[in-house]
C-alpha cells in the first residue's frame, strides 16, 4: 500500500477495534455484575449482555447508505457519539433495564458499514483485499484483548468502571477520524465493501450463502450464551475469584489463536475447507458438552474453552472467506452485509435464550442447547457445496458503455486464473474471481486504466468539491 493508504486502514482498523472493545470487554464479567443491579434477573442478564446485537443489526446496513448520502465521517462520528452516550447510560445506571438501554444504544452506534465504505473510498480497487484483511484482523485481535482485559479491568474499576472507559475510547476514536484518518476526494457506491438494496434479494434467496449466514448466527448465538453462564461457573462451582479469571483466558486465547493457524492452512492451501470447516462446528459441541459435564472443574472449564475458540477461531477465519468463494464478485458488500446483520442477530438470540435457560432449569440446559445448536449446524454445514477456491479481484477499467462492458467479460474471462468476471458500467469497475495461484498478473495489468488517466478523471471531479487537493488515493 501507498502511505496514505496505510494511514487509512490501520487509522480506521483501530476505531473499529475500539468500539469492538467497547462492546465485548463486558461479556467475560457482567453476568458477576448483575446481581448488584435493581431489578435483576437471570433472563435479563442474557437481555443486557446480547441486546447490543439486535440494534446494531438492525441499523448497520442503514448507517451504511446513510454514509453514502451524508458522508462517511459525518455518519461515523454520528455513531461513535452514540456508543458514547449508551455507555455513559450503562455505567450511570443503577437498574437492568438502565444497562439494557444503555448497551441497546451502544448497539445502534452501528457504524461497521460506514468504516469498510470509507476504506474502500481511501484504498486503490488492487489493494482493496489487503486493506479489509487488516480489518478483520483488528476485529479478531480486539476480541481476544477484551476478553483478558475485561476481568483486568474488572477487578481495578468495575463493570461500571469498564463503560466509562469505552465512552472514552469512543472519544478517542472520534479524534482519530477526525485528526489521523485522510478525507476521501470522493465517496462511491462500493459494490465489493457495501450493501446495495437491489441486489438483496438474490442474496438472501442463495441456499449456499444462507447456509454461511446460519452458520455466523449460529456460531454467535453460541459465544453470547456461553457467556452468560461461564463466568459464573469459573466463580461460583470452579472456585475461582473474579479477579483471576484473567488467568484462565489469556493462555487460552493465546494457546487457541496459535493452534488455529495450522488448520486455516489445511483448509486453505490444501484445499480441504469444507473437512475443516464442518470439523471445527463439531468440535464446538465438543467444548460445549466438556463444559456441560465438567463446568464445577477449573481444569474442565479450561479444557472446554481451548477446544471451543480453537474451532471458534477457525470458523470465525473461514466464514467471510466462505462467503467471498461464494457469491457472485459484484455481490460480495451485499453478501457480506447480510452476513453480518445475522452474526449481530445471532448474538441476540443467544444472550435472550441463554438468560432465560439459566433461569428456568440452570447452568446445564445453556451448555446443552449450545451443543444442540453445534449439532444441527453440522447437518447444515455437511449439505454446503465445496466451495471453488477463487478470491475477489478488482480491476479500474475506466468508464465504458453496456457494449464494451459485455465485450471486457469476454476478454477478461480469456485470461489464465479468471474464472468469472462481471463489469458494471457505471462503476468502471470490472469485479473478478480468480485463482491466485494461475492468475496471469500481467496480463490483466492490460485491462487497468492508466495511473495517469485516474488522477486526471479524480482531479476532474474534485473540481468544486470540499475535499482537501492532494489527498487523491491515487496520489
Amino acid at each position: 500500500m501507498l502511505p496514505g493508504e496505510r494511514r487509512a486502514v490501520f487509522s480506521l482498523a483501530s476505531i473499529y477495534a475500539l468500539r469492538m472493545m467497547g462492546l465485548f470487554m463486558i461479556l467475560p464479567v457482567f453476568s458477576l455484575y448483575a446481581h448488584t443491579l435493581e431489578g435483576y434477573t437471570p433472563a435479563l442478564i442474557g437481555l443486557a449482555i446480547g441486546i447490543y446485537g439486535l440494534t446494531q443489526a438492525a441499523l448497520q446496513i442503514p448507517f451504511g447508505m446513510a454514509s453514502d448520502r451524508f458522508g462517511r465521517k459525518p455518519v461515523i462520528i454520528l455513531g461513535l457519539l452514540i456508543f458514547a452516550i449508551g455507555s455513559v447510560v450503562a455505567a450511570s445506571a443503577d437498574t437492568m433495564s438502565g444497562v439494557i438501554l444503555g448497551r441497546a444504544l451502544q448497539g445502534a452506534g452501528a457504524i461497521a458499514a460506514a468504516v469498510m465504505a470509507l476504506v474502500a473510498d481511501l484504498t486503490r480497487e488492487e489493494k482493496r483485499l489487503g486493506a479489509m484483511a487488516v480489518i478483520g484482523m483488528s476485529i479478531g485481535v480486539a476480541f481476544a484483548v477484551s476478553l483478558v482485559a475485561g476481568p483486568l479491568f474488572n477487578s481495578w474499576i468495575g463493570v461500571d468502571g469498564i463503560f466509562w472507559l469505552t465512552a472514552v475510547l469512543a472519544l478517542v476514536a472520534i479524534g482519530v477520524l477526525y485528526f489521523i484518518v485522510p478525507n476521501p476526494v470522493r465517496s462511491t457506491l462500493h459494490r465489493d465493501a457495501e450493501t446495495v438494496p437491489a441486489q438483496l434479494k438474490n442474496v438472501i434467496r442463495d441456499p449456499q450463502l444462507l447456509r454461511l449466514d446460519f452458520g455466523i448466527l449460529s456460531l454467535h448465538s453460541m459465544l453470547t450464551a456461553t457467556f452468560v453462564v461461564l463466568p459464573l461457573a469459573l466463580r461460583d462451582y470452579a472456585g475461582l475469584a473474579t479477579d483471576h479469571h484473567w488467568y484462565v483466558y489469556l493462555p487460552v486465547m493465546v494457546l487457541a489463536m496459535l493452534v488455529m493457524i495450522p488448520f486455516i492452512v489445511i483448509a486453505e492451501k490444501k484445499r480441504r475447507m469444507k473437512t475443516v470447516f464442518s470439523a471445527s462446528v463439531l468440535t464446538l459441541g465438543i467444548g460445549e458438552l466438556i463444559f456441560m459435564l465438567d463446568y464445577d472443574s477449573v481444569t474442565g472449564i479450561v479444557l472446554g474453552l481451548f477446544i471451543f475458540f480453537t474451532a471458534f477461531n477457525v470458523l470465525e477465519a473461514s466464514l467471510p472467506s466462505l462467503v467471498a468463494k461464494v457469491v457472485s464478485p459484484d455481490n460480495k458488500g451485499t453478501a457480506m452485509g447480510v452476513y453480518s446483520s445475522s452474526q449481530f442477530i445471532g448474538a441476540f438470540i443467544g444472550g435472550v435464550l441463554g438468560g432465560w435457560l439459566y433461569g428456568a432449569y440452570g447452568f446445564e440446559a445453556v451448555f446443552g442447547l449450545c451443543a444442540g445448536i453445534s449439532s444441527v449446524w453440522f447437518l447444515v454445514a455437511a449439505t454446503m457445496q465445496s466451495p471453488r477456491y477463487l478470491s475477489s479481484h478488482l480491476v479500474r477499467v475506466g468508464p465504458v458503455d453496456a457494449a464494451r462492458a459485455r465485450q471486457l467479460v469476454g476478454e477478461l474471462t480469456q485470461v489464465t486464473g479468471v474464472a468469472e468476471a462481471v463489469v458494471i458500467p457505471e462503476d468502471g469497475i470490472a469485479y473478478l474471481k480468480v485463482d491466485l495461484h494461475a492468475l496471469d498478473r500481467e496480463a490483466l495489468k492490460a485491462f487497468a486504466v492508466s495511473d495517469e488517466a485516474v488522477d486526471n478523471a479524480d482531479m476532474k471531479t474534485a473540481v468544486g468539491e470540499q475535499a482537501t487537493a492532494g489527498h487523491s488515493t491515487h496520489n
